[in-house]
């Protein structure tokens, strides 16, 4: 026999993963959905919640239904279900985590910018009037301060620090 549980979490009942909502959350994420203000993925997320619910309705959607209406997956819907359940409250399910660390880590840092900027203000090698990008970009990586970088990296730092080399 399939055990059958009641989880009562800020109004909103769930049984056996099935979501009911009661009628201040449900005036709320259909609010959000109907607001344009919001990122189209979060909407939509409010949206297969909104049809997911089991509250007062004659006729449930099916899981294929609401995957076609939305078009996304059955494995999106249930994640999207697991979220819900699982956050503590509608502002937390619908609001994006931030980022702790950045995807890929900044090869150029303050050390590397620091070094770029004394090697653009020393003297420039034998045979050469003045520095240029390209010139910097080669001396950068010849004296091992970063293993690779376009000319274009060192403009953008001696840009961001009001730098010319003219």
């Amino acid at each position: 026999m399939k055990k059958c549980y009641t989880l009562i979490k800020e109004g909103m009942e769930m049984e056996n993963n099935k979501i009911q909502l009661n009628e201040e959350h449900r005036a709320e994420l259909e609010k959000f959905t109907k607001n344009g203000e919001h990122n189209a993925h979060l909407i939509t997320r409010a949206r297969v919640i909104l049809a997911l619910d089991r509250k007062n309705k004659v006729r449930t959607l099916r899981i294929n239904e609401i995957c076609e209406h939305e078009r996304i997956s059955r494995q999106a819907l249930c994640d999207i279900r697991k979220a819900f359940l699982e956050a503590s409250s509608i502002e937390t399910f619908l609001t994006r985590k931030k980022r702790e660390t950045p995807p890929v880590e900044p090869k150029i840092t303050g050390d590397v910018e620091a070094k770029i900027i004394a090697t653009a203000c020393s003297e420039v090698p034998e045979g050469y009037s003045r520095w240029t990008l390209r010139l910097l970009q080669e001396k950068v990586v010849e004296l091992g301060y970063i293993d690779s970088i376009s000319f274009n990296s060192v403009r953008t730092v001696l840009k961001k620090h009001s730098l010319s080399l003219i």
